[in-house]
């Protein structure tokens, strides 16, 4: 089976700790994985499953040992039918329920079907809500020893301290830019021809990304790039005045609630970035940023950060995406400066 150090090399120290726990005996019952959205948390989480549950690992005596591939435990995960791992996501309502978590506790008391272990992933775990977050925390008190719990953790998302007390954390880091150009390189390489990205759709995608590799990747072979121009360009229309504010709200419900929001609170840290003197990550923003960094304090950028957070929570509860984005967009109109009228 593939080694996840080699495939994902910015992920290899934090690869290599586990193998080494495992190895040991000292693999702890819960481990709260975090990481910036699109580093890889949980091809690394399924990875550590396999590990977890594969019948013959290879490289044990080296104390780096591998899921073999070919047993009947790694067979069953390569077909995505292993009764003894489960992944718990947010559903339809965005959050993860306490149905869920219900099945979960079930799951981690009940005897392992066909290995000599379990393993739950949850995913997204900053999203439990909070009667789910609470059931949680009977599992988490009360570990069994043949279950291993995997919650994943977006950058930057809050999780109840009671849960995350319970957890040995792990932050899972960035690649450096030169291994995040190399691992897209690789990954678009396999694309036919007429589906492969531009050079200049790769960088563009690693650059709104933040160097998070799959994410990026997601950026270019889809339709976000596209979606976020004209987005870019109905919010310069609209801090202009010459739009109105449903007319470029439109423009962001298109591309999503949550690939609106995160583009809301990257210009946000980008505004802050300037009002510091820093430069801003997206170089197509840096005109109208630093014209607003002149005219505003840097508080107001936090101001914009924590509405980003208001519509974040909104949007769990199925607010609407149209009328969030129009919000944010009036949020972010009161910070042109007023233009004083000849006298």
């Amino acid at each position: 089976m593939t080694d996840i150090a080699q495939e994902m090399p910015w992920l290899a120290d934090h690869w290599r700790s586990v193998q080494q726990r495992m190895t040991q005996g000292r693999l702890p019952h819960a481990l709260l994985v975090g990481g910036e959205r699109g580093v890889g948390k949980q091809a690394w989480a399924q990875a550590v499953g396999a590990l977890l549950l594969c019948e013959a690992p290879s490289g044990m005596a080296t104390g780096l040992p591998l899921a073999c591939g070919h047993c009947k435990q790694c067979e069953l995960l390569a077909a995505g039918t292993h009764p003894d791992l489960r992944v718990y996501a947010p559903e339809k309502s965005r959050m993860i329920k306490v149905d869920q978590i219900r099945a979960l506790t079930s799951f981690a008391v009940s005897s392992a079907q066909v290995a000599q272990h379990k393993v739950a992933i949850i995913d997204r775990a900053d999203q439990l809500n909070i009667n789910a977050a609470n059931a949680l925390l009977k599992t988490l008190e009360e570990p069994q020893p043949d279950v291993t719990l995997l919650l994943l953790q977006e950058s930057g998302r809050p999780i109840l301290p009671t849960i995350r007390s319970r957890c040995q954390a792990l932050a899972l880091s960035l690649p450096t830019a030169e291994q995040a150009s190399q691992w897209l390189a690789t990954k678009v390489a396999s694309l036919d021809d007429d589906t492969r990205p531009s050079d200049r759709d790769l960088a563009r995608s690693l650059l709104l990304s933040g160097n998070a590799p799959r994410l990026a990747f997601e950026y270019a072979t889809g339709e976000f790039l596209s979606l976020r121009d004209a987005a870019f360009e109905a919010f310069r229309q609209f801090m202009k005045g010459q739009v109105g504010v449903g007319e470029a709200a439109k423009k962001f419900k298109a591309l999503g609630v949550d690939d609106a929001l995160w583009l809301f609170e990257n210009w946000a840290a980008d505004l802050a970035r300037c009002c510091a003197g820093g430069e801003v990550s997206d170089p197509e923003t840096a005109d109208m940023f630093g014209y607003l960094a002149r005219s505003n304090p840097a508080w107001r950028a936090h101001e914009l950060l924590d509405k980003v957070k208001e519509s974040r929570s909104a949007a769990v509860y199925n607010a609407s995406p149209e009328l969030e984005a129009s919000q944010l967009l009036i949020a972010w109109r009161s910070l042109m400066p007023v233009r004083r009228k000849a006298s």
